[in-house]
């Protein structure tokens, strides 16, 4: 199945599935219905089929779903099979948090880097890992095998570092920084803009009464 066809906010929900089992996992719950995955996330049951219905049939009319056995397909659906490396660009405030923040490594993603322009940084670390200098960036996405970029730069230079990180063989950007980035269309781009969605809830507050 090609990953054009499957529709974003489906991939979205996945992930928002996969959270929910693993959540039942910890409580020691074995199996679990449409109707509850529904109820645990905030969609209707119909949605969770149709979601999961673009993968195949893994559950079983009247029963349900193994909580693991669907756990471990969403897993392997979404990449989280296995572990990707990634880099972070920018070792200020929010690219020092991002560093720190477990829930990266617990989904498999490992943090391998973190570069930085300001002499003052180079040379700290971030738990294990020191940051270093723009110029490490070719070095270790090839040694580190890395294929994903986390962008967490000035707007007036986000354009440059994702330049450089997709010349030395990054295939997938998070930009983190207040700018529209410009990507060949054989490398992915997310952009992550906070103030866009608090502007989304806003604009949702002015509608309730």
């Amino acid at each position: 199945m090609k990953a054009y066809k499957i529709p974003e906010a489906t991939v979205i929900r996945l992930s928002i599935y996969s959270r929910y089992l693993q959540q039942l996992i910890d409580d020691g719950v074995k199996s679990v219905s449409s109707d509850e995955i529904a109820g645990g996330v905030g969609v209707s049951s119909a949605q969770v089929r149709k979601d999961l219905a673009y993968f195949g049939e893994f559950g079983t009319r009247g029963v349900g779903y193994k909580v693991d056995v669907l756990y471990g397909h969403l897993m392997k659906i979404l990449g989280l099979d296995r572990k990707w490396p990634a880099i972070i660009v920018g070792a200020g405030k929010l690219g020092s948090a991002l560093a720190l923040y477990q829930g990266f490594a617990a989904r498999g993603f490992n943090v391998e880097a973190i570069l930085d322009a300001d002499a003052e940084k180079i040379g700290t670390k971030l738990d294990e890992i020191e940051v270093e200098p723009l110029e490490m960036m070719s070095q270790r996405i090839k040694e580190k095998n890395i294929s994903i970029g986390i962008v967490t730069v000035p707007a007036a230079t986000a354009q440059e570092v994702t330049d450089k990180l997709i010349d030395s063989g990054v295939k997938a950007i998070l930009n983190f920084s207040p700018r529209v980035l410009k990507v060949p269309p054989n490398v992915l781009l997310r952009n992550v803009d906070l103030s866009v969605n608090l502007e989304v809830l806003s604009f949702n507050l002015n509608f309730i009464k």
